[in-house]
């Protein structure tokens, strides 16, 4: 039996295959890293992370926790995060717990999960309407004057 034929089947793993990418690179649990993180393609983070993300896809399990700004296309959260999400699509299972502000074009709420902060939806795909500016016309000399007090 080889190492790698392990069998998991934490909610964590089975969430991870469920979107079909594979996870290239993980942060284990015993690792913690202190300041900014960027990667392309689908991290997984056990352990913590002191600074601000960019990527591709997350998957942060029961155990990770991030403080910092995350600026993601997708994110998996069963874990904590102290800090503001930026991301396409985001799904808070029942053990995760968030605080800080979330703007997500798609979100997903497990009950039992925890979100702390202010949730806003942002739509990419549609341009958000400008509001006409209404000029206000110039006084005249009349309505510049003072008039006198009776």
């Amino acid at each position: 039996m080889s190492f790698f034929d392990k069998k998991d089947s934490s909610p964590q793993q089975a969430s991870s295959r469920a979107s079909g990418e594979v996870i290239t690179t993980i942060i284990s649990k015993d690792m913690r890293i202190t300041g900014e993180m960027s990667f392309k393609g689908k991290t997984r983070i056990d352990g913590i992370i002191e600074g601000n993300i960019k990527g591709e896809h997350l998957v942060l399990s029961e155990s990770g926790k991030v403080y910092g700004d995350l600026e993601l296309v997708t994110l998996l959260c069963h874990g904590s995060i102290e800090g503001n999400v930026k991301a396409q699509q985001v799904t808070a299972y029942s053990s995760a717990s968030l605080k800080g502000n979330l703007v997500a074009t798609s979100l997903t709420v497990e009950s039992g999960a925890k979100l702390n902060g202010e949730i806003s939806s942002s739509a990419q795909s549609q341009p958000q309407p400008k509001t006409p500016s209404i000029a206000t016309p110039p006084k005249t000399e009349l309505e510049n004057k003072e008039k006198p007090k009776s």
